[in-house]
């Protein structure tokens, strides 16, 4: 330490206690003259180490300094920490309904939903306004019948008039029935000149495909609306899909090209007379489903006509027929099954029959009111008959239980179900699903414990036929057979071509004979 006018500069200290080679500075003596209580404070802190290694010389006089001067600057930080409350603002005003729809035409939304957005775009800062603006003298748009809507609806969000939408809304019911319009139906307009700005453009034309096999056009003769009816040519040639059934009849009938509920009906039909674990690997399928393909392109199958297994010598073939108002499966020979009987509730073996047994759980004998048919776990129970639903639930020892109330004071139970499909009060078809087999209850396996009672007392439920058949005869069999034959003569399917001979009824074979006799 040095002086030099009236100033003392800081030096390195060695002295005893400061052996460390700590920077200790020396104040000038102007602090003196404050007084030396005050200089003396002045000199200890100048000359204090603030900044301690809290890690050595723990418990000493420097240590507790350094860990004082630690929460000091700790708490001094904490205490300039700024305010973190949320800042409040207030609500906006609620959007009204003019405003909104505003919003929704500057927004975009699907038209096969009926979406009546995107007319035009928001404003930028680039955007000037016009006084005014040309309009195009025709506007050529696209509009599509969204899910429930209306058809004049749709005319009218797409800028036609309410009057002229209501007359075309009404020229093309009478052509086909507005309700018959499937959603996503796309109409092709084209709106015309108008005299101002303020009235709706009026229809010139109009173009759009009302079912497969029509197309209505409607346009604007003479000043007046006409309608027009373009028909489309169709083939309805039925197509016809064959293979091997494999390890799965539906995998295998799916792969060939059968549509999905066509199979599920191809499956019921056929296990009306087989079983279908009687199946086969090796055996053969044949299906022919309907079949419409458009002279532009469209292709449209509809629901399954013919089924048919063949394994061996063993062959089932099962057509549709129409008996009355209702559709049936029919054997090749003309045999139907009768709707209102009695069917077997499940695809299974009479394992059990009904009247005295002894119990193999209960280990004594006692009344079989039914009888038992074994079945695999989780297979199929159908309503035997028409009915409604008297109880589905929990039953003592039947388990899984479910009774039905049919006509005549018939009712049948079906016991040991795993799982209950039918619910009370619910009216069901015969062959409909109920349930699946189960070992629920008093079961030492999975099966289907069958119950039938007359007036509140059970029957042998054996006593009743399942089944009754009903035979075609005279000008019904021949037009059945005349059918059969003309599904059987068509082609299978190879790579999308189909071809087979004009369907016809035996009227219209017999016509056919009596006019080459006559020539």
């Amino acid at each position: 330490m040095y002086r030099n006018d009236g100033h003392v500069f800081a030096t390195e200290s060695y002295a005893a206690g400061a052996g460390n080679g700590a920077l200790v500075l020396v104040r000038p003596n102007r602090f003196q003259q404050l007084g030396a209580p005050i200089a003396d404070a002045v000199d200890r802190l100048a000359g204090s180490d603030l900044v301690v290694d809290l890690g050595a010389r723990i418990g000493s006089r420097e240590w507790f300094r350094g860990l004082f001067t630690c929460l000091a600057l700790c708490t001094a930080a904490g205490m300039m920490t700024p305010d973190l409350k949320p800042v409040r603002f207030a609500p906006e005003a609620a959007m009204s309904a003019g405003h909104a729809q505003q919003l929704r035409t500057l927004s975009i939304a699907p038209l096969g939903l009926g979406g009546d957005t995107g007319h035009r775009m928001a404003p930028t800062a680039f955007a000037e306004p016009l006084t005014d603006t040309p309009e195009r003298p025709r506007i050529e748009l696209s509009a599509t019948i969204g899910q429930g809507d209306g058809f004049a609806r749709v005319l009218e969000r797409a800028g036609v008039s309410r009057d002229e939408a209501g007359k075309v809304a009404s020229m093309v019911d009478d052509a086909v029935p507005l309700g018959d319009l499937n959603a996503g139906t796309r109409m092709d307009l084209v709106l015309g000149r108008r005299e101002t700005k303020s009235d709706p453009r009026p229809l010139e034309t109009l173009d759009f495909r009302a079912r497969f096999d029509l197309k209505l056009a409607v346009s604007r003769v003479d000043g007046q609306l006409r309608l027009k009816r373009i028909p489309i040519a169709v083939d309805r040639t039925p197509l016809r899909i064959q293979g091997r059934v494999g390890s799965s009849l539906y995998r295998s009938a799916r792969a060939a090209g059968v549509p999905g509920d066509a199979i599920e009906a191809f499956i019921k039909a056929i296990s009306q007379k087989l079983s279908m674990r009687a199946i086969g690997s090796d055996a053969r399928f044949d299906a022919i489903v309907e079949h419409a393909r458009a002279e532009t392109g469209e292709v449209k199958v509809g629901s399954l006509l013919f089924a048919g297994i063949v394994e061996g010598r063993k062959k089932v073939q099962m057509l549709k027929w129409t008996n009355g108002s209702r559709d049936q499966w029919y054997e090749a020979n003309g045999v139907g099954e009768t709707k209102g009987v009695m069917r077997q509730p499940v695809l299974g073996h009479l394992t059990s029959s009904f009247g005295m047994r002894f119990h193999p759980i209960l280990g004594f004998s006692r009344m079989h009111q039914g009888v038992d048919f074994g079945a695999p776990m989780g297979a199929p129970i159908v309503a035997a008959t028409d009915g409604v639903v008297a109880f589905a639930g929990r039953h003592g020892g039947h388990g899984n239980y479910v009774r039905l109330n049919h006509s005549g004071g018939i009712s049948t139970g079906y016991a040991h179900m795993s799982r209950i499909i039918a619910r009370p009060g619910e009216r069901v078809r015969q062959g409909e699903l109920i349930g699946y087999v189960g070992s629920t209850g008093l079961s030492t396996g999975p099966h289907l414990h069958y119950e039938m009672f007359r007036n509140g007392k059970a029957i042998n439920p054996t006593s009743m036929k399942f089944t009754t058949v009903q035979q075609l005869a005279g000008r019904d069999l021949a037009n059945f057979r005349a059918k059969l034959s003309n599904l059987l003569a068509v082609r299978v399917s190879n790579g999308g071509g189909f071809s087979a001979p004009v369907e016809r009824s035996a009227e219209s074979d017999a016509k056919g004979k009596a006019k080459s006799k006559k020539g």
